[in-house]
């Protein structure tokens, strides 16, 4: 746990550093509020003890800085202070201690802000990993159909802002309904994981991908147009044309992909994503009719 102590008189920092000494934490020791607000904005602070009385957290309005401020990670703050709390300073606080107080009552209240910043760090992950669950295939790892519209709406709404061209590439798995027909969903999850590698392989580190239904994909490329966006689908059907998945007492099984693209130039103010994609679809139609394994290009 990081722990931030904003104390001015010595033997108080001394005894609180004592008692923290005990427990497993990191700790910064500051006496005015500039010198902690810096350590703050640089993150990672999960814990404030201030003591009201010797510091300037009153004058600074430190405590509704911090209340105000969008922190990575909520600050639990203990205040110290003696017979005239400043009401809307305490208010804001979690905790509370009057002086004067026994270090065995510091103790309790600092082992108290442990528990509960142990317990507030668990659910922040558990709810993370729900939002993760919520918007990310399992099998991919790419975004799922939600979280890939949220993700291109932005792409999209970026682009007509800078006046950068978007392209919309759809691909999808050649013949993948009788492949999992003949052999079954767990080869058809390897084939899914090797066109997963082949898009992540080739694509750029920032571009915005998604697992649209069963065996089709989505990438959105911003600043990418014509035939830079059919670069970069040939270069994916080609990692995937050249994998070879091992069937047991079969051949090996040779996975290939169409795909269609859908560019548009100039994005105007009424565009939306959902028929961009569509379009890119209907393309991958045109791609699969003219044989599969192979790049259809269509401009809007």
């Amino acid at each position: 746990m990081n722990i931030l102590v904003l104390e001015n008189d010595p033997r108080e920092a001394a005894a609180i550093q004592q008692i923290l000494s005990g427990i497993s934490n990191t700790i910064s020791m500051f006496t005015s509020s500039a010198q902690a607000w810096q350590a703050i904005q640089a993150g990672g602070v999960q814990f404030l003890i201030a003591d009201q009385d010797s510091t300037d957290i009153v004058q600074t309005q430190l405590i509704q800085r911090i209340r105000s401020a969008q922190l990575a990670e909520p600050i639990y703050i203990l205040l110290i202070y003696s017979s005239n709390p400043d009401a809307e300073t305490a208010l804001r606080g979690d905790d509370v201690l009057r002086r004067p107080y026994a270090l065995a009552d510091l103790k309790n209240r600092i082992e108290i802000a442990r528990r509960i910043i142990s317990l507030t760090s668990k659910l922040t992950m558990a709810n993370r990993q729900l939002e993760d669950q919520a918007i990310f295939d399992p099998l991919t790892s790419f975004m799922n159909r939600a979280g890939f519209l949220r993700q291109a709406t932005g792409e999209l709404e970026r682009s007509r802002r800078a006046s950068l061209p978007l392209s919309l590439i759809a691909l999808d798995i050649d013949n993948f309904k009788i492949i999992n027909d003949r052999f079954g969903e767990t080869l058809g999850d390897q084939v899914l994981e090797v066109v997963a590698k082949s898009i992540r392989d080739k694509s750029r580190p920032y571009d915005c991908i998604g697992r649209w239904t069963g065996d089709e994909f989505v990438l959105a490329l911003p600043g990418v147009i014509g035939a830079d966006a059919e670069k970069v689908a040939e270069r994916i059907i080609a990692g995937v044309r050249g994998t070879r998945i091992e069937v047991p007492n079969e051949p090996p099984l040779n996975v290939k992909v169409s795909a269609g693209i859908a560019a548009i130039m100039r994005i105007t103010t009424t565009a939306e994503i959902e028929p961009i994609i569509e379009q890119a679809r209907q393309a991958v139609t045109r791609a699969k009719e003219a044989g599969g394994n192979q790049v259809y290009l269509v401009f809007l």
